[in-house]
């Protein structure tokens, strides 16, 4: 993987940022986009968007997304004892969040913070019940709820992954938190460098929304406000192949995830038919994905008059945890992707992808 990429995921996938508290991540796209389109502006709930105008008259809108946000949790129970009591913010398994190291962020400060995990000794002759996360106490030292308050510590603060990204011992994989959507806003910024000198023909209208892990709830106002005749997801996926079936739905080094459907949303077959014929005249490699969750595309495609929408997706291991793993060549096919349908993109290939 290229320094700079690397250097990219790291940087992305290191910032803190869950649904509705997406500061960092926007503060970071804005300074990285601003340079390379005509115009950019933050609006609504917080998303941003930057726009790369077209001389070309009559020329279609096409819109990527990412999405900034992150699964954590939000503070809910400051207990006597200075324990604290959360709800999820996004999708958990209740079992991967025990025994970890988290940042508290409040109004006066970010503090470190860990799920507690009981100790095996402590079991022993008891039952194991099922377990959700508002179950699991965190823990960040404080010795009573008046100290924690006196730190800062309010209900509605975030508690958010704190991890490091590093290479695989091969050097074919990245192993970090938040690939699930990182590897989208650092695609965007892909193209946007790779196309900087472009002529586009078309209006691009590019950027990240927020609070999708929560409802696809940013990119409804976003689809309103800028009205683009196409849309295109960039977004994460589980890989379930980790167990070594390759039968499995995503599977590692086998190229971007060309998604067919999910419970929100069936794929234009024309988008489908545009993605697929793309990539195959390129020999940029992709897999079918039937996904069991949704993305941005699924709330898109149903704003306005009905906007033609797909995914552009990476698959990855064991994402809305601490540590996911990707395949860096799929990244790559994901980012060539993204960067060729800029590119070329005009009025006939949307009449196309429409059959007209």
């Amino acid at each position: 993987m290229e320094n700079k990429y690397f250097n990219r995921m790291k940087e992305l996938t290191e910032l803190q940022a869950i649904s509705g508290h997406e500061d960092q991540v926007r503060k970071y796209m804005e300074e990285k986009m601003t340079p390379l389109v005509d115009s950019i502006e933050s609006f609504g709930l917080g998303n941003i968007f930057g726009v790369r105008e077209t001389r070309v008259d009559d020329a279609p809108t096409i819109m990527v997304a990412s999405h900034m946000d992150e699964v954590g949790f939000m503070v809910s129970r400051i207990h006597e004892n200075g324990s604290i009591s959360v709800v999820p913010v996004g999708g958990w398994n209740p079992y991967v969040i025990s025994g970890q190291r988290y940042t508290l962020q409040t109004s006066k400060g970010d503090y470190p913070i860990i799920s507690s995990a009981v100790s095996p000794h402590l079991l022993r002759g008891k039952s194991l019940e099922t377990l959700s996360a508002q179950d699991i106490r965190f823990d960040a030292g404080f010795e009573s709820a008046e100290e924690a308050t006196e730190y800062g510590v309010r209900p509605g603060d975030s508690i958010v992954p704190l991890t490091e990204a590093i290479l695989s011992a091969n050097k074919q994989n990245m192993i970090t938190k938040a690939v699930d959507n990182r590897y989208g806003c650092a695609v965007i910024l892909d193209a946007l460098e790779n196309l900087h000198e472009t002529e586009l023909k078309h209006k691009l209208v590019i950027g990240a929304t927020v609070q999708e892990e929560v409802g696809l709830r940013g990119v409804r106002g976003a689809v309103h406000k800028y009205n683009p005749d196409l849309f295109f997801a960039v977004d994460c996926s589980p890989a379930a192949d980790g167990e070594g079936d390759k039968k499995a739905e995503g599977q590692l080094g086998q190229g971007f995830l060309l998604r067919m459907q999910d419970p929100g949303m069936l794929t234009h077959r024309g988008m489908v038919e545009f993605l697929r014929d793309t990539a195959e005249s390129h020999k940029i490699p992709y897999q079918y994905y039937f996904s069991k969750g949704g993305t941005d595309a699924g709330a898109a495609h149903m704003e306005n008059e009905g906007i033609p929408s797909c995914v552009i997706g990476l698959p990855a291991r064991y994402i809305h945890g601490h540590q996911s793993l990707f395949r860096i060549s799929d990244y790559a096919a994901a980012s060539e992707l993204l960067t060729i349908i800029i590119r070329d993109f005009d009025r006939t290939t949307l009449n196309t992808i429409l059959g007209k």
